[in-house]
C-alpha cells in the first residue's frame, strides 16, 4: 500500500537540481519543468544559468549560483532556496566532475579534495541541510546521480571511483534511516552519456589505458534526456516502493 505521505505527482513540487546549466542537469531541469514542477537550478556557471533561464523562459524556474566545492556556499544556497521557494520536495544531486583517470600514485591532495568535495561532500551537505525540512513536512525524495564508476573498480580514476562508491553507500544509508519518515533516497548510475563533463580533460596515460579496456563493450551512448526520464519516475508515485535502489542506466555495459 502506498504511503499516504508520498507525493502523488511531481506537478507543483519544488525540485532542486545541481549542475543544472548543462548536460544531465539541463535535461533534468527541462523535464521537471515540463512535468509541472518548480525547479531550483544550481550551478557554478552564472552565464550558463542565465542562458538556461532565457532558453527555457519558464516562470517556474529559479536559478542559484554556488561553488559546490565550498561548504559555506552550499549552506548559503540551501538557505536561499528554502527562503525563496518555501521548501524542497525533491533534491537531485547531479553536479559532478571527472578526475583525469588519475591513479592513486599520481593524484595530488588538491585534486583529490576537489573531486571528493563536489562529487560526495556537496551532496552530503545538501542532504544535511534539506532533510530536516523534509522531515518536518513528512515527505521528501532524494535522487543521487552516481555512475557505473560507483559499481565497478576502474571506469575512471581513483578519486572519481571512490566518490561514486561512497555516494551509493550514502544513498542506501539515508534510504533506510528515514524509510519510516516518508522520505526516499535512490541513485541512478549512468554509463556513457552524451555530455560535456569530459571536455578539457587531460587523461593520465596509465589510468586511461586501464580504464578504457572495456570501452569497446559499451553498447551505445545514452542521452541526458534518458537519465532525466528515470529521475522523473523515481520522483513520482509510480516508484513509491523503490527506496535505497541503484538503477543502472548503461545500455547493458556492466551486464557483461
Amino acid at each position: 500500500m502506498q504511503n499516504e505521505k508520498d507525493h502523488t505527482t511531481v506537478k507543483g513540487n519544488i525540485v532542486c537540481v545541481t549542475g543544472a546549466a548543462s548536460g544531465i542537469g539541463k535535461a533534468l531541469t527541462q523535464s521537471f519543468l515540463k512535468a509541472g514542477s518548480y525547479v531550483a537550478a544550481i550551478d557554478q556557471n552564472m552565464l550558463g544559468l542565465h542562458r538556461l533561464k532565457t532558453e527555457l523562459d519558464d516562470p517556474k524556474l529559479s536559478v542559484f549560483q554556488a561553488q559546490l566545492a565550498e561548504k559555506e556556499e552550499v549552506v548559503k544556497v540551501s538557505n536561499e532556496i528554502l527562503y525563496e521557494m518555501g521548501g524542497v520536495h525533491v533534491l537531485i544531486n547531479n553536479a559532478g566532475i571527472l578526475d583525469d583517470f588519475l591513479p592513486a600514485h599520481e593524484i595530488s591532495d588538491l585534486f583529490w579534495d576537489k573531486v571528493l568535495k563536489i562529487n560526495l561532500y556537496a551532496p552530503f551537505l545538501l542532504c544535511r541541510e534539506l532533510i530536516p525540512h523534509m522531515l518536518l513536512r513528512g515527505n521528501g525524495n532524494i535522487i543521487n546521480i552516481a555512475s557505473v564508476g560507483g559499481l565497478q573498480g576502474c571506469r575512471a580514476g581513483v578519486a572519481y571511483t571512490t566518490s561514486k562508491h561512497a555516494l551509493l553507500g550514502m544513498t542506501k544509508n539515508i534510504a533506510f534511516t528515514y524509510a519510516n519518515k516518508g522520505l526516499r533516497c535512490n541513485a541512478i548510475a549512468p554509463g556513457a552519456i552524451q555530455t560535456e563533463i569530459a571536455s578539457g580533460m587531460k587523461p593520465d596515460p596509465l589510468g586511461y589505458e586501464r580504464s578504457s579496456m572495456g570501452f569497446n563493450l559499451i553498447p551505445r551512448t545514452g542521452s541526458p534526456e534518458e537519465i532525466a526520464s528515470i529521475a522523473l519516475f523515481l520522483a513520482g508515485k509510480e516508484s513509491s516502493m523503490i527506496n535505497g535502489a541503484v538503477i543502472t542506466a548503461d545500455a547493458g555495459w556492466t551486464a557483461y
